[in-house]
């Protein structure tokens, strides 16, 4: 077999696999997209959904109004786009998950399909998770916190030597913008789904001898910093919302630890079982005393 032969032997699978690839890039694009148009076309009520949050904590204060403006004539119609691509990525997702799975399985041993798997099936939920989270719990207590910088005005009337004159303290009203307010919305919910995502991600990189539950808590002051950046970019000028980031992400971090011990672990008893080391390990101190009787 000559040598040309042989490049072509080895370019085929590559090929095979483009072409695969492409595959299911366009089948994960068209669900995309479905699910683009289908949230277009009832953009309305998932605005008033994403909006009830705020309008729950105006209600609270005694503001009945509840709307938002556009600035722009445009606006209205990013809002509706928007609204559509984060709903065409949500619906689309679970046949996204599907597809990246046909991709990998063929390559899969049958015990790293059983590791696999799991995996992404929790990716999505944690996402999810992560989102309701940020949705119920976090933007009720930022958006109480921001409208707490609004004041009454009043008109005060003065009388002097010439006269009466007028004056007051001016009001300081929210009338939101319908994008400003849609853009925060969304960065709460994918920065929180994407946090809740850090027990999956470590521990599969455990499972694949990546990291260890040992170097996890050797680099814990390192990850408490990186944490706090994260909190401080992922979130609006508000203490409260950083510091329940903070809390969140640094609990997720040490659930972390005890999932990829457990991964350790189980992966030691499996090795144990096959015999590749023994249950029982030296005494330091008895290796002592043999290494003397040695060396007498």
């Amino acid at each position: 077999m000559s040598a040309s032969d042989d490049i072509d032997d080895s370019a085929a699978p590559l090929i095979e696999h483009l072409a695969e690839l492409r595959t299911r890039l366009i089948h994960s694009v068209i669900a995309f997209i479905i699910g683009m148009v289908i949230s277009f076309t009832v953009w309305n009520p998932i605005f008033n959904f994403l909006t009830s949050p705020l309008c729950t904590a105006m209600a609270e204060r005694g503001q009945n109004d509840c709307g938002l403006i556009l600035i722009k004539l445009q606006e209205g119609f990013f809002v509706a786009i928007s609204i559509s691509l984060l709903g065409g990525l949500i619906l689309g997702f679970p046949y996204i998950s599907y597809q990246l799975w046909r991709f990998v399985a063929p390559g899969l041993y049958k015990n790293e399909k059983g590791a696999f798997l799991p995996f992404l099936i929790s990716s999505p939920i944690m996402f999810f998770l992560g989102a309701a989270f940020a949705f119920y719990v976090v933007t009720p207590l930022a958006f109480d916190f921001f409208l707490g910088f609004q004041q009454a005005g009043t008109l005060v009337n003065h009388e002097g030597a010439d006269g009466i004159s007028k004056g007051g303290i001016a009001a300081i009203a929210f009338q939101g913008s319908a994008q400003e307010y849609l853009n925060l919305t969304i960065k709460f919910i994918v920065a929180f789904g994407l946090c809740f995502q850090l027990p999956v991600l470590l521990t599969l990189m455990g499972k694949a001898g990546l990291v260890s539950s040992e170097g996890l808590g050797n680099v814990r002051k390192y990850a408490v910093v990186g944490i706090l950046i994260l909190a401080a970019l992922v979130t609006p000028p508000d203490v409260v919302t950083q510091i329940i980031l903070f809390v969140v992400v640094y609990g997720l971090y040490e659930i972390s630890i005890f999932l990829v011990r457990r991964v350790e672990r189980q992966r030691d008893e499996k090795l144990r079982a096959e015999g590749y080391f023994d249950d029982e390990e030296e005494d330091p101190l008895l290796a002592e005393f043999d290494d003397e009787d040695k060396s007498k």
